[in-house]
């Protein structure tokens, strides 16, 4: 049997917090004393750390099990208007993706040195803002002023226009929100 997704997911940052735990356990016993305080403090923070996260894994699974009750429909995805409409912040939440996504390709085209981003990365960081800012769960003023934005730093020329591309891309997606 596969283990869920939320399963494994739980089991890689057990392992990551257990061997961090471990490893500044050992740190500190090299500071401290020696060799034989920071096999004491490895094992103590090691055992401290999977045990803490091992006991709160039923918790932790509970808030990631989707809800019973809430299954989701078959069928077409749901538009735009739908997804803003759910208030559930997913439609925020694609915002501010298209925000980083945005961000980091004109951070790739506009790099502060020279030779700092390669021209196969500069690729990726395009082909993925383009795609998040496709998606259709997105507000169409979030989409519109991602295009925006995306045109003008596709033109690679004026960084100022580019600036104020972004800007205004900001303050879109800021203006998206439900509380604003």
């Amino acid at each position: 049997m596969t283990p869920r997704p939320a399963a494994r997911i739980h089991l890689m940052i057990t392992f990551v917090l257990v061997s961090c735990g471990t490893v500044a356990g050992a740190c500190l016993g090299l500071l401290l004393s020696g060799r034989s305080t920071a096999l004491l403090l490895a094992g103590v923070a090691g055992l401290g750390a999977g045990a803490g996260a091992l006991s709160s894994r039923r918790h932790v699974l509970t808030l990631l099990r989707p809800d019973p009750g809430r299954a989701p429909a078959p069928g077409p995805r749901p538009s735009r208007a739908a997804a803003a409409a759910r208030g559930d912040g997913y439609a925020e939440g694609l915002a501010d993706g298209v925000l980083v996504c945005v961000a980091t390709y004109r951070a790739a085209v506009f790099p502060l040195t020279p030779d700092g981003v390669s021209g196969q990365e500069r690729r990726a960081r395009r082909d993925l803002a383009y795609r998040v800012a496709a998606h259709d769960g997105l507000p169409h003023p979030v989409q519109v002023s991602a295009a925006a934005a995306l045109e003008a730093i596709d033109q690679g020329l004026d960084a100022e226009r580019a600036e104020a591309a972004m800007r205004d891309l900001g303050l879109t997606v800021f203006g998206s929100r439900r509380g604003r």
